[in-house]
């Protein structure tokens, strides 16, 4: 009977984490990694309405000097944010109007290197976990504060996991391109000791080569 009742409790609490999780609104956000050639821009445009804040997170992957341009346009074309050459970055904004806000990946100052780009587009807030609870008097719950503090646990789970997803994304690479260099390097120094080698064999024969001189009878 002593044992029932923490059982109830954690229960209840698991319950009530899988109905607020159900309840609360997603965010609207698109998470993609693409493929950016040299000399190439790729946009991507998103509908935001007015007075909803959006944030854009950029990472580049692999290629080059892991850098790369980022602009973001609002609906009248103004250029609410641009960069060049960054490795990565994070923008925030409140839209003042309502339209279509493209941002863009240019890869165009490169002439031969490839980039892979990670981005993460989020708009609007994060809905709160707990009904009225930006407007709430009475303090939380046990079960409640349990449940809010499990949902920012897993928050920040989420975010360790991509972030270490990207890093090892980009140390696999960077791995992938010195295994490559190091390979080339081994087999140029194998050509190159052949070639001294054989080189060198020519040569001592050469000196232990006997030079018969040659004889020319002269007639008088």
């Amino acid at each position: 009977m002593g044992n029932e009742a923490p059982r109830a409790s954690s229960f209840q609490m698991l319950l009530l984490l899988l109905l607020l999780l159900l309840r609360a609104e997603p965010l609207r956000s698109a998470e993609l990694t693409f493929e950016l050639p040299d000399n190439a821009k790729q946009c991507f445009h998103e509908e935001v309405e007015q007075g909803v804040k959006f944030s854009l997170d950029y990472q580049v992957i692999t290629g080059g000097h892991y850098d790369v341009d980022c602009y973001v346009e609002d609906p009248m074309g103004n250029i609410i944010y641009r960069e060049t050459k960054k490795q990565y970055d994070s923008f925030t904004h409140k839209t003042e109007a309502k339209g279509v806000y493209q941002f863009c990946f240019s890869n165009e100052f490169s002439t031969f290197s490839h980039k892979t780009v990670y981005f993460d587009f989020q708009v609007g807030d994060e809905p709160p976990i707990l009904p009225d609870m930006g407007n709430r008097v009475t303090a939380l719950t046990q079960m409640e504060s349990a449940c809010v503090t499990i949902h920012e646990a897993l928050k920040t789970v989420i975010d360790s996991q991509t972030h270490y997803r990207l890093r090892e994304a980009q140390d696999r690479a960077r791995a992938e391109d010195l295994n490559s260099r190091v390979s080339y390097w081994s087999v140029g120094e194998t050509v190159a000791l052949f070639a001294v080698s054989i080189s060198q064999v020519l040569l001592l024969k050469s000196f232990f080569t006997e030079k018969r001189p040659i004889n020319r009878a002269v007639h008088s």
